[in-house]
């Protein structure tokens, strides 16, 4: 039978490329984005109580209702935002679903999505699986700053929606809060709906401040808001995240997440939302993750490595202009086999392939993970 696939130019994602890989030459895995570390033993123990007590059944197809009141708790005390868990939070398996839901809900055939590129690689093939179609536009180094005039030179009546992702994967930037007014200006004028991917919400540095959609007051009714606890409380293969919008929004938003996964597993839930009642669990991952930064910097000096301005997320993107000339991906396969070191070539987030010569690596690792990294980039 000819099989005529709907994602003909996709492949086996860079992630899992350079994960096994760094399997097959025993590289320290500095490319895919998970942490090496434990995680607190009191999130297990929660999660194991409530296994015990029998919730091993169905959850509610929007979320087991403590878990949406405990999420509808940490907005209010976040972004000073009123939420109603009843009808504006949607738990999902993880923040790919929820936005593949969320783009699903809204994106229709013919549909324009605007992409900022370096992006996560789920957004293009979710808008074109739904018969959208990507509009890319590159955010270029040292800052990635959105490049407005393209912004505004490529919305056309076809427009449907805008993707944002602050703090940013893989560049480690944020958007600011005249980045976040200007969208919501645009949205207004242009009937747009803005999905902002906010998984490393709390992953923030240098005193700097998250600005969430959910902040600002005029979005309230065109912005979708993805989060994911996989990446707050170091359980990335958890899976569990959640969705959050208006209740006009939510409602269709939650027409395709029941068709999508309906549900999401049910000890977590009770166990994360216990966990969520001491805010001390969550506030301090800034500083958590601020000094695996800074320690990891400390190792790439005296290497031929140069990083960039990282604000935010748990990746460092580094340029290596001095070192080689290599196309990045050519670089990183060599480094993993060579030098036994997986990194992420960059120019994979890129739908054209633009290749500034950096790689990212993960510090989301133990310090002795990241002093043996360091030690082979030393050597280079």
């Amino acid at each position: 039978m000819e099989i005529q696939s709907r994602l003909p130019e996709t492949g086996t994602s860079i992630f899992t490329v350079m994960s096994r890989l760094a399997a097959e030459c025993g590289a320290i895995n500095l490319s895919q984005g998970f942490p090496d570390f434990d995680i607190d033993p009191d999130l297990i123990d929660l999660v194991h109580v409530a296994m015990k007590k029998g919730h091993n059944q169905y959850a509610p197809m929007p979320g087991l209702p403590a878990l949406r009141s405990a999420i509808a708790d940490v907005i209010q005390r976040t972004y000073l935002r009123p939420t109603d868990p009843e009808t504006e939070v949607t738990v999902t398996p993880g923040g790919t679903a929820a936005l593949y839901a969320s783009i699903t809900a809204f994106v229709r055939s013919g549909d324009e999505v605007i992409i900022f590129d370096p992006s996560y690689d789920s957004y293009g093939p979710a808008v074109r699986l739904n018969g959208g179609v990507p509009i890319h536009i590159n955010l270029l180094p040292p800052h990635f700053d959105i490049p407005w005039d393209e912004v505004t030179a490529a919305l056309t009546p076809r427009t449907r929606m805008i993707i944002v992702n602050t703090p940013h994967n893989p560049c480690g930037s944020i958007l600011s809060l005249s980045d976040m007014q200007k969208f919501s200006d645009l949205c207004h004028r242009h009937n747009l709906i803005l999905l902002s991917d906010e998984v490393y919400e709390r992953i923030i540095f240098e005193g700097k401040t998250h600005h969430s959609v959910l902040a600002n007051s005029d979005l309230k009714d065109r912005c979708v808001a993805v989060f994911s606890f996989g990446k707050t409380f170091h359980v990335t293969g958890w899976k569990t995240g959640y969705v959050v919008a208006s209740p006009a929004l939510t409602q269709e938003i939650r027409k395709t997440h029941q068709f999508i996964s309906f549900s999401v597993n049910t000890p977590i839930q009770y166990g994360v939302a216990a966990y969520l009642q001491n805010p001390s669990r969550y506030e301090s991952l800034g500083s958590f993750y601020q000094e695996k930064r800074d320690f990891f910097l400390t190792q790439l000096e005296g290497s031929p490595f140069r990083p960039l301005p990282c604000f935010g997320s748990y990746f460092q993107l580094v340029s290596y202009n001095g070192y080689s000339t290599e196309k990045d991906r050519n670089l990183a396969e060599r480094l993993t086999r060579e030098a036994g070191l997986a990194t992420i070539p960059v120019s994979v987030f890129y739908k054209d392939g633009s290749d500034h010569r950096l790689l990212r690596l993960c510090f989301a690792k133990k310090e002795e993970t990241l002093q043996a990294a360091g030690q082979i980039l030393k050597k280079l």
